[in-house]
């Protein structure tokens, strides 16, 4: 019995051991020259096998540390990480070449991916069945991307990415204008006048010129009104029919038709 004993806890100790009964798996990269991993990397990047590429990428940079190779392999990386669904991980990539980086001839590029993707982030699986505007989205990412892209047009205006990243600039100022106005419609439905006026009143200092500064006028015209507040409801009409002087908020009010099928 106590021999039995003896050998079952030898078994215990060798399984939390951490598998040392099982053979090593080999590493096929073994003896591969820069290029070969390179050229296997990209290989795979452009297969869709992403998790594959990371790690071929991941040992280039180990074993060539120094060269083209490895810096190309960090740009790289960042771009197989937002591919592979991992954001967080790809940003990060994004930063460390950046900081190790700064005057690398791609480095506006890295700069233009680092703002892709927080414009692109996963909307999830109630995005996706809604349909979910980005303007009803948590502002925290589109104002990252904005960020990104500001650098990137700041920094590199000759850059063959700065045409885009000011479209996507435009857009974001307008998304960011329009989540304000989301919350303070919100506010309107709920009674809460003054929080209403505050949105409202954000979104035409913070993002002038944009297709949501005459909504947020008219939210303020009807949340001052509503508050009793007549001299900022006056001001504030003042300055809307002077801009906006053949408005229909005039005529329908803050309602908007939503169709039937749009669930959220």
């Amino acid at each position: 019995m106590r021999s039995l004993a003896v050998i079952a806890a030898l078994i215990v100790a060798a399984l939390f051991s951490g598998c040392g009964l099982l053979p090593d798996s080999k590493d096929e990269t073994i003896g591969w020259s820069a290029n070969k991993l390179y050229a296997e990397a990209k290989s795979a990047l452009t297969d869709g096998s992403y998790t594959k590429a990371i790690k071929y990428f991941e040992k280039l940079e180990s074993r060539y540390p120094y060269g083209r190779y490895a810096q190309q392999a960090q740009i790289e990386i960042a771009y197989a990480y937002w591919k592979d669904l991992e954001p967080a991980s790809a940003i990060a990539a994004c930063d460390r070449f950046i900081k190790l980086h700064p005057n690398h001839p791609n480095v506006d590029y890295v700069y233009y991916l680092r703002g892709l993707i927080n414009f692109n982030e996963d909307l999830g699986l109630l995005g996706a069945i809604s349909n979910q505007d980005m303007t009803e989205r948590d502002p925290k990412g589109a104002r990252e991307s904005f960020d990104a892209f500001k650098e990137l047009v700041t920094r590199f205006p000759d850059s063959k990415y700065t045409p885009d990243a000011l479209l996507r600039m435009r857009y974001l100022v307008d998304a960011l204008a329009q989540l304000e106005l989301h919350v303070a419609r919100y506010y309107m439905k709920r009674g809460a006048y003054l929080a209403a006026a505050n949105r409202a009143q954000y979104a035409v200092i913070n993002y002038r010129d944009t297709p949501s500064t005459e909504e947020a006028l008219f939210i303020m015209v009807k949340a001052y009104d509503s508050l009793g507040l007549n001299d900022l409801r006056d001001d504030a009409e003042r300055v809307m029919r002077k801009n906006y002087p053949d408005s229909d908020y005039y005529r329908r009010g803050l309602e908007r038709k939503v169709p039937w099928w749009k669930l959220w």
